[in-house]
């Protein structure tokens, strides 16, 4: 039973075939422009720059918002650790940060506490650390597993301090908060559409803003900065980075059952948590009242000692579970750079997990994934690792 698998049922071939049959199958092409602004139709966003992945979206984020060599950005400890790699590809710092326990997001008090106790305004006006005399030039907030960051205290807090909020969107495209879809909070929204996200393009990531420079701007770099239509002039560093005609084709027949997809693992997440509530061994991550997820991701808590030997014994009944993404402030590449009072985000990961969660899944995998947990528990077979 995989992990997440994608649900390639819709218009996603007739699509295609469209590309295939008209020679529109690189970056140019009516797919592009008809991805773009589906989505942002959907999130409610004014621009998009479809791009190749979610890495991308937030370098080409980070490079528009001027954040560059020298400059620092708060990430937060537990993410995928795209997030932090964006930031270093522009010469930047990460500063990490740690996560709520409820909702493995960003830790919203720790990062004001964090600008209010160690930063101060410099000569220059700017936000600096008080440790490193470096420039605090932006935050990128991760909505984990699809459940929205506390977006409102964050945008203020920012906001306060002068420092630009990148939304790395990437796991929540079909979550809400407060009534208002995630990546629409910041100066730029990042989403991806990998192979595993709630759609995909077989790849691809997506940048919406409110911002028409911004987002020209970024559009321009994805494009190689090639600034004559005919000529090979080139006015800055550019990339390839743009979206092909054949993965928009394939994200747009995807963003069409879309709402069908967000009800079909909001429906999972909580026939997981029915078959598993009152078994006091395990337990699910927490969601807030005022937020409307996509439930991406399942995340079980176990004991910490119980952790491996459970995700051991689901693997060798066919069930793919797949572990938390380890602390980025413990990776080697990252060892040297500042971590905020990390507590949480260590716990988590020692002690969460993902459970099976495809878009595909029926109440019966999900009935003998759940049988598998209790068996373990009760014929004996937890261990101490």
């Amino acid at each position: 039973m995989p992990l997440s698998e994608p649900l390639l049922s819709g218009n996603e071939w007739s699509y295609v075939r469209e590309c295939i049959e008209t020679g529109w199958v690189s970056s140019a092409g009516a797919f592009v422009n008809r991805f773009e602004d589906a989505v942002v139709d959907y999130v409610g966003a004014v621009h998009a720059v479809a791009v190749v992945n979610g890495t991308s979206a937030l370098h080409l984020s980070l490079l528009g918002c001027g954040v560059g060599a020298g400059d620092e950005v708060i990430v937060p400890a537990l993410t995928f650790a795209a997030t932090a790699n964006a930031v270093r590809y522009v010469g930047a710092h990460p500063v990490f940060m740690d996560c709520e326990p409820e909702t493995l997001c960003i830790d919203v008090q720790k990062l004001s506490d964090f600008i209010h106790r160690e930063c101060a305004r410099g000569r220059d006006g700017f936000l600096r650390n008080g440790r490193t005399g470096r420039r605090v030039k932006a935050v990128i907030p991760v909505h984990v597993f699809g459940h929205p960051v506390e977006m409102d205290p964050l945008i203020e807090v920012c906001d306060d301090s002068g420092v630009t909020v990148i939304e790395d969107a990437a796991e929540s495209l079909g979550s809400f908060y407060r009534g208002r879809h995630t990546g629409t909070f910041g100066l730029a929204g990042c989403f991806s559409f990998n192979g595993n996200k709630i759609i995909t393009a077989g790849g691809g990531g997506m940048v919406v803003t409110d911002d028409p420079e911004l987002a020209a701007r970024m559009r321009h770099l994805s494009r190689q900065a090639k600034s004559d239509p005919f000529e090979y002039d080139h006015d800055d560093v550019g990339y390839n980075y743009a979206l092909s005609n054949i993965q928009a084709a394939v994200g747009l027949a995807q963003m069409e059952r879309l709402d069908e997809y967000v009800a079909v693992k909001r429906r999972n997440a909580a026939l997981y948590m029915d078959l598993l509530s009152g078994f006091e061994e395990v337990s699910f991550l927490g969601a807030r009242p005022w937020v409307e997820s996509n439930c991406w991701f399942y995340t079980l808590k176990v004991a910490v000692e119980e952790r491996t030997a459970l995700m051991g014994y689901l693997m060798s009944k066919g069930i793919q579970v797949r572990p938390l993404w380890k602390p980025l402030h413990l990776l080697s590449v990252y060892r040297d750079e500042q971590a905020y009072r990390i507590e949480h985000a260590l716990r988590a990961h020692a002690s969460c997990f993902n459970l099976p969660c495809s878009v595909g899944l029926g109440g019966e995998e999900i009935e003998f994934v759940v049988r598998c947990i209790r068996s373990f528990y009760s014929d004996g077979r937890r261990r101490v690792c």
